[in-house]
């Protein structure tokens, strides 16, 4: 709980954390682990303390689009589906084994209430997850499968050798063969 404690002191005043830590509680997750699955409604969020975590959907037929990568110090939670209590359309899974701090959903909006800091911690997290979204998205519009595996190496630097190619081929949006052929050409 130390090391947690320090990890969340990095970015939050000390009065902060302790009124975090008061309701939550840590939790490990193995690789291959859902923190959410699809068609759960959530009531749950977190903060990842160590590992790596992905957002994916999966279709019908069983294929992976990879919509995001969270790595430590990062939040995870399906947090539209929790706040309309509708089902999440997407899992969240832990790729490597992971340490998260958990909170409830209630405990949560109580603290918002008590405390107007956290309703502007809160807007910082969505308006840098918004600013993520709409570089994703400008990036698949405007950006070949090249560039885009090449930006991945930059916002992602050592994380290459963490994840299995056909995650980063399905964060890519390209087939694992495709992008084969890209770090071939690359190399």
């Amino acid at each position: 709980m130390e090391a947690l404690k320090k990890h969340l002191s990095t970015f939050l005043p000390n009065s902060q954390t302790a009124e975090l830590i008061a309701i939550g509680k840590q939790q490990c997750l193995k690789p291959g682990d859902y923190f959410i699955r699809a068609g759960e409604t959530p009531k749950k969020l977190a903060f990842v303390h160590k590992g790596l975590f992905r957002h994916v959907y999966i279709n019908e037929k069983g294929v992976e689009f990879t919509k995001g990568i969270i790595s430590a110090s990062g939040f995870i939670s399906s947090y539209s589906a929790m706040t309309s209590n509708t089902a999440s359309h997407f899992y969240i899974e832990a790729l490597e084994h992971s340490e998260i701090f958990e909170f409830d959903q209630q405990p949560w909006n109580d603290l918002r209430v008590q405390n107007p800091f956290w309703d502007r911690f809160l807007f910082k997290i969505i308006e840098k997850g918004f600013c993520i979204k709409e570089k994703r998205e400008r990036d698949f519009l405007l950006l070949n499968a090249e560039t885009r595996y090449r930006n991945f190496l930059a916002e992602f630097p050592n994380l290459e050798g963490r994840i299995k190619q056909h995650i980063i081929a399905s964060y890519l949006g390209i087939q694992p063969e495709s992008l084969s052929r890209i770090r071939k050409k690359l190399t």
